[in-house]
Formats: C-alpha cells, sequence, structure tokens
C-alpha cells in the first residue's frame, strides 16, 4: 500500500506511491487516499495523435498528483435546457500529457482490493476524469480501488484514417488496463480482480474491448450502462465520416495529413460533422445521427463474443427506461414529436420500420409520439445493442450474465426528463447530495431521490466487483430475468420482451 503503518508521525504526510514509471505523490482525506493525473501512455502528440499509445517515460522525482490534469481536445458539448456539466465537464483542458488515470484507495486497507476501472461517456467526442460524477471517493471508502482515465476522443480517437490504426480511443483503454495490470498492487489493488465499465460511449467502448482478443486476461468482470454491443460503424460507414472531415479541412485523408493540422482546427472541424447519412445497402447507422463517431469493427462486438471472445468474464449490463428523452426533451423536441418524426427514426433504424412502429404502438397503447420516438430512439441507441450482447453473453455463460432496467424518473424539465440516459450514474458513483444535480433543469430535478436508493445501487455495484452476481438470478436465453431498479427493485422475466423481438 502507497501508506505504510499508519502512525502519527506520517497521518499527516502526503502519501507516495511508486509506479513502473516512477513516485507519485497524492493526497488523503476523511481515510480515502487520491492520486489524480498519473500517465499510462506517452503524450500523443504530433504524428503521434495518430498511432497506438507507447510507454511513458520514466520519471525520476516524485510526481505530484495531487491536481486534475488535462484532458482530450474537445469542445463543449450542451444539450438543450438541462445542465450537464457535472458528466460533461467544463471541456478542453489543454495540454499533451492527458492519457492518464486517476484513482481512489482506502487508506486503511491492506492490499486484495477489488478494482473497478471506469470509461466515461461523451459521445465519443467529450468528457474525463475531470467530471464530477466521477470522484471515486465513494468507492475507496467501501474498500474498491477505482481508477477513472482519459482516452482521445473525436478525430484523434476514433476517425478511421488510412495509415493510422483504427480505435485508437479503445487501444488507449486496452494500454490503461496494462498500466492498471502492472501497478495497481502498489495502491492496494488486486490485478487478478478488475471489473471493467463504462457508461454510453464508454460502455460501447467496454463492449468493444470484451470483444479484443488482445484485452483477454486484463479484466475480470465488465459492466455496460447504457452501450451497445452493435454500436460500430462498418469501414464502409466511418470512411464517409473520415472524407467529411478532410473535405472540411482540404487535406487528403491520410494520416499524414491529419498529422499536420493542429488539434484546435481538429476538434472544431468535428463539431461540425453532422447530417452525415451512414446507412448503407446492407447497415444502418447504429448512433441514428447523434455522433459521426464510435468504434469501427466490421464484427460488432455482440457478434464476437456469440462467437466466445469474453466468455470468461462476468457481465452485468443494463439500461435506462427512457434513455432517448435526454435527446428530445431538453429540446423541445419531445413536445413537438408527430407521426411521421417517428415513422422517419424507424426507417433510420431498422430494416422493416413498419413492423418496428407497430410493436412499440401495441406494448405502449398509451404513448404519445413523444413517448413513443423516445422509446424508438432509446433502443436503437442503447437497448437492441444491449440486448444483443447479453444474449451473446448468455448463450456462452448464462451463470455469469446479469441485466437491469433503471427506472427511477427524475422531475427535471417539469417532470419530462425521467429516467432518461445517465440518469443512473450519481447512483452509481453514490453522489446524488451534488448540489448541480438538483434543481429544475439539473440532471435529477429539483427534489431528493430516495434516501436509499444511490446507496443500494452503489452497493451493488461494488458486489458484483466483488463476487461476481449483483444479488439477482442470472440473464439467461429463456427466462432473461431483468432486475427493475426504481423506489422498489422487481426482477422481472424479459420485460421487455415484445420490444426486444421487434429487433430480431
Amino acid at each position: 500500500m502507497p501508506h505504510g503503518p499508519t502512525t502519527p508521525a506520517n497521518r499527516r504526510a502526503d502519501p507516495v506511491a511508486t509506479t513502473a514509471q516512477g513516485a507519485v505523490r497524492g493526497r488523503r482525506r476523511d481515510g480515502v487516499l487520491s492520486f489524480l493525473n498519473i500517465p499510462y501512455a506517452a503524450p500523443p502528440t504530433g504524428a503521434g495523435r495518430f498511432e497506438a499509445p507507447r510507454p511513458h517515460d520514466s520519471w525520476h522525482e516524485v510526481r505530484d498528483a495531487t491536481v486534475p490534469g488535462p484532458n482530450a481536445p474537445q469542445s463543449e458539448r450542451r444539450l438543450g435546457g438541462v445542465d450537464m456539466s457535472p458528466y460533461f465537464g467544463a471541456g478542453w483542458s489543454r495540454g499533451e500529457d492527458f492519457l492518464t488515470v486517476s484513482l481512489w484507495t482506502p487508506e486503511e486497507a491492506g492490499g486484495g482490493l477489488p478494482v473497478m476501472v471506469f470509461v466515461h461517456g461523451g459521445g465519443f467526442v467529450a468528457g474525463s476524469t475531470r467530471s464530477a460524477l466521477y470522484d471515486g471517493t465513494g468507492f475507496a471508502r467501501d474498500g474498491v480501488v477505482l481508477v477513472t482515465l482519459n482516452y482521445r476522443l473525436g478525430i484523434g480517437g476514433f476517425l478511421d484514417i488510412p495509415g493510422a490504426p483504427a480505435n485508437r480511443g479503445l487501444l488507449d483503454v486496452v494500454a490503461a488496463l496494462r498500466w492498471v495490470r502492472a501497478n495497481i498492487a502498489a495502491f492496494g489493488g488486486d490485478p487478478d480482480n478488475v471489473t471493467l465499465f463504462g457508461q454510453s460511449a464508454g460502455a460501447t467502448v467496454v463492449g468493444g474491448v470484451l470483444a479484443t482478443p488482445e484485452a483477454t486476461g486484463l479484466f475480470r468482470r465488465a459492466i455496460v450502462q447504457s452501450g451497445s454491443g452493435l454500436g460500430a460503424f462498418t469501414t464502409e460507414q466511418a470512411a464517409r465520416v473520415t472524407k467529411a472531415a478532410a473535405g472540411s479541412l482540404g487535406i487528403e485523408p491520410r494520416a499524414d495529413a491529419f498529422a499536420a493540422v493542429p488539434d484546435e482546427l481538429l476538434v472544431q472541424v468535428a463539431s461540425r460533422l453532422t447530417d452525415i447519412d451512414l446507412r448503407t445497402a446492407t447497415h444502418f447507422d447504429p448512433l441514428v445521427g447523434i455522433s459521426p463517431f464510435s468504434l469501427v469493427l466490421d464484427t460488432q462486438p455482440a457478434q464476437a463474443v456469440a462467437r466466445g471472445q469474453g466468455a470468461d468474464v462476468d457481465l452485468l449490463i443494463g439500461t435506462n427506461s427512457e434513455e432517448g428523452n435526454l435527446y428530445l426533451v431538453p429540446t423541445g423536441e419531445y413536445a413537438r414529436s408527430t407521426a411521421a418524426d417517428v415513422d422517419a427514426l424507424a426507417a433510420r433504424s431498422h430494416p422493416d420500420p413498419k413492423k418496428l412502429v407497430e410493436a412499440y404502438r401495441t406494448a405502449r397503447p398509451d404513448a404519445d409520439f413523444g413517448a413513443l420516438r423516445s422509446a424508438v430512439m432509446g433502443d436503437s441507441l442503447f437497448g437492441a445493442g444491449s440486448w444483443a450482447l447479453a444474449t451473446a453473453h448468455a448463450a456462452r455463460a448464462p451463470s455469469a450474465t446479469y441485466c437491469y432496467e433503471f427506472a427511477w424518473r427524475s422531475q427535471a424539465l417539469d417532470g419530462e426528463l425521467g429516467a432518461t440516459h445517465t440518469t443512473e450514474l450519481p447512483f452509481v458513483f453514490d453522489l446524488t447530495h451534488l448540489p448541480r444535480l438538483h434543481g429544475p433543469n439539473a440532471l435529477l430535478g429539483p427534489g431528493r431521490p430516495p434516501a436509499d436508493l444511490a446507496a443500494r445501487v452503489h452497493e451493488t455495484w461494488v458486489r458484483f466487483a466483488r463476487t461476481g452476481a449483483p444479488g439477482w438470478y442470472p440473464y439467461d436465453t429463456e427466462r432473461r430475468a431483468t432486475m427493475r431498479i426504481d423506489t422498489e427493485w422487481s426482477q422481472l422475466d424479459d420485460p421487455r420482451a415484445q420490444e426486444r423481438r421487434a429487433w430480431n
């Protein structure tokens, strides 16, 4: 452990831990040690921005790890009238050495603690370890070493460029896992009990890592929160985004040409890559226009898992009941939705849009057009891909696959935001008390969630990381047991059967 024996002399001293690259000095507060901004890979500069991550140079002095560092180049991201700053953070904090981890660990614990490594969301273009929602104090308090990480985003991380390795952001996550494997014991963690978890784009990356043979053995468990096992672009789709980016910059679509463009301009261009039609003769846009970036794979993660990849990893996977509301309610699109909007979204998402809409109308006979549009959007983005990944994993590991649905409804935006995308995160991190999460336009709304809900959700994630079982029946391909998480918890068998079957 980094702190050594506890004595009156060293209780007030800053904790120091030694990694393979050098020593780092953290801070202690209320029984928790934190170490921020520790490099796991070399700074991606110049042409290196479009190369695989490389080891970081060693350092000889004790490195300060008490303050947040830079993050990946990105533009500020907003979603209409809802305050998402605790989620996205304050935007780009500049600096080259941003491929870093931050971690929290108990002060008084010995070694061998379970480790959880979190991959943030943000549409593959935003987010970082600096975001308020990713403080790991609650996990450390409960005996877990919590690690968060930065990875390359946007053009640097996910644009598929001839002459550059694909999915550089995913390669960064794998490099961070290798760092954890080599160094986490110095912080009290067990390198053989690592849970990789992520939310939204981060959850889709987790699914991609699960399906990556090079990551085998680097983690024991995975949690996929509102991601998709069907969320990757094909190389044909990705090439359209690359063509648009190169055209906007006036360069050839080659790695050396992009390497000559400064990050500021790459960020500007990434924010302008909208309305690109990614539908092909054989594939729909899995992100229905929400982001021009994703993983780029000709074999979807769910398909790789169905073939047996990741069968030795315990999996917890789920979505929120009203995922699509976040993309419609804050902008007023939810209230303005029409039958034509529902039909157009279905046509963009499914080979038989009429069948899809009929299935949702039957399953939700009292739903208005906004609710139908939100439901189809949520399942296009997250539900269908989560069901596919859960089913693929359960077919190979039926006793090690668990599903949930988060159903607690936020009363933000006059009660319309509901159980939307990201609402589970403050509960997972046990941070529902943060002031910026409360108010009429804040993620959790003007009231207070049930007092024990965050504690129970958080404890469930910790239990899964520690034991591989969250506390309910596994999800198999017949029963499809799912825990619905709300003020009251209820285990249901295949609660979304009608909608799920419509995507098969």
